[in-house]
């Protein structure tokens, strides 16, 4: 394996330009930009913002490659600036909106390197999950952000072993506004759903499943999956769930499962484990500063299962890449 080229300290911790990128997405310069307004003065008075410090932030992020500027204080896209149209890119910058959560949370991540545990509350003033609770438009942002807006269309095949001939009902565990649900019940129209999430959240659902044709299959329940969960169910979904939280939460929230599940429901877990140490370590970093979160290993998730009465029963890659995990509850 070549080694790989030594790191510029100086660019790699750079926080102007990460910053400027952040306030260009959220003041939609480059929707205003393609929707012909490209003139400095123009651009601010459509944005809302002041002429000269936009003009600024432009030219830093022109000599770095985003935006041309094609005459004097005239904007134009490029490349660059055109990923900044792309809705879940503009989603995860928006520093209105949950973006800006994340982009102000890293602010406390050497007190959670310091203390092992998210610092999160000191920026924020609650913990992640009381803070969204607390403010119902970042809430809905970060609800958009974990959807189709962010992630587009989930992928319905969730089980490694392909065997749905054995499931007709699935429940999925916070489950957000139902996506990936409303994907399963189009492919399998002969399975029934429930969605478990905080009422918030699956207030939100009821249009997503009516959108989709597939509302009078599916019970929304709004509670916590800290709480005992629907029970007798054939699947148990957990996407990206067990990440956002230690080990000890990661633990009940398998538990629960678990105990719904029995005795013969699987657990299937989407994201948040990988087969080995590799990959980008970055989701990560920000799962610990938010909440305290990590992705696993498959044998630190191995152990995990245990722990709350289970066993991996089956783990493996989908096309899109993404590994898979199926649980049964232990004998």
């Amino acid at each position: 394996m070549p080694r790989p080229k030594p790191a510029d300290i100086s660019v790699l911790s750079d926080l102007c330009t990460p910053w400027c990128v952040h306030v260009v997405a959220t003041l939609r310069i480059a929707d205003h930009i393609a929707a012909g307004i490209n003139q400095i003065d123009d651009l601010a008075a459509a944005s809302g913002s002041n002429s000269d410090s936009l003009h600024r932030v432009l030219r830093h992020l022109v000599s770095k490659g985003v935006f041309e500027e094609s005459a004097p204080g005239q904007y134009a896209l490029n490349e660059p600036g055109r990923v900044l149209l792309d809705s879940p890119v503009r989603l995860g910058l928006d520093l209105d909106g949950f973006g800006g959560r994340m982009a102000y949370a890293w602010g406390s991540l050497l007190n959670a390197v310091r203390t092992g545990a998210p610092a999160y509350s000191e920026v924020f003033g609650r913990p992640f999950w009381q803070d969204l609770q607390a403010h119902p438009i970042i809430a809905a942002s970060f609800d958009e952000l974990m959807g189709l807006a962010g992630h587009g269309t989930p992928d319905p095949e969730v089980l490694v072993t392909g065997d749905w001939e054995s499931v007709r009902t699935v429940v999925d565990v916070g489950g957000g506004t139902g996506a990936l649900l409303v994907e399963i019940l189009r492919t399998r129209p002969r399975v029934r759903a429930t969605l478990v999430d905080l009422p918030s959240a699956v207030a939100r659902s009821g249009e997503v499943f009516k959108a989709a044709g597939v509302a009078e299959r599916v019970t929304a329940v709004g509670q916590s999956f800290f709480d005992p969960l629907p029970a007798g169910a054939d699947l148990y979904l957990l996407k990206s769930v067990l990440s956002e939280w230690p080990d000890r939460e990661a633990g009940d929230i398998l538990r629960r499962c678990g105990e719904a599940a029995r005795p013969a429901g699987r657990i299937v877990v989407l994201n948040g484990v990988t087969p080995d140490e590799d990959g980008d370590p970055s989701p990560a970093l920000l799962m610990m500063v938010l909440v305290g979160g990590r992705d696993r290993s498959l044998e630190e998730f191995r152990e995990l299962a245990r722990g709350a009465g289970l066993e991996v029963h089956a783990a493996g890659r989908q096309p899109s890449g993404r590994f898979v995990i199926e649980c049964r509850p232990a004998c």
